[in-house]
């Protein structure tokens, strides 16, 4: 059974996930690491959640307010040998139900072309692509995308 915690980024298993996330970004961003990895800090990240599986965390998620209406999510990661369990999509869904109690009507997020699983992982959980926003506009390799939250699907 998966637990997810509510936290912030100060969580000690979090930072833990996060380093292991930059490995394997540091790979597959290749040169482009170091331009994407400076908006990646989790200083200030006050809507984290961490997966536990038999109490050992397994994967993370976290959210920033974008303005008004939306957030951004930020840092998914879930541990290679517990990929296709439903733990990206368990996190995922409670970052967007927190987001929607606090207010907020979509989440909004960047990934790259070359993540190909984070990619088709958005797709499956209603993302649409939108243009690419802030510091991503002149990224070739970024993709973004955009989830409206709806009444229906708290919870």
């Amino acid at each position: 059974m998966i637990e997810l915690l509510r936290t912030d980024s100060r969580h000690a298993d979090f930072i833990a996930l996060v380093k292991q996330l930059d490995a394997y970004l540091k790979i597959t961003d290749g040169d482009e690491h170091d331009f994407y990895n400076q908006f990646n800090a989790i200083d200030h990240l006050n809507h984290v959640i961490v997966a536990y599986s038999d109490q050992k965390p397994v994967g993370c998620g976290a959210f920033k307010v974008f303005d008004d209406s939306k957030v951004e999510v930020k840092r998914m990661y879930t541990l290679p040998e517990e990929r296709g369990k439903g733990i990206a999509s368990a996190i995922l869904n409670v970052l967007e139900t927190w987001a929607f109690e606090l207010g907020y009507i979509a989440t909004i997020l960047e990934t790259g072309k070359r993540q190909v699983e984070a990619v088709n992982f958005y797709k499956k959980c209603n993302y649409v692509s939108i243009p690419k926003y802030g510091q991503y506009k002149a990224m070739e390799n970024s993709l973004c995308f955009e989830k409206k939250l709806l009444k229906n699907e708290k919870g």
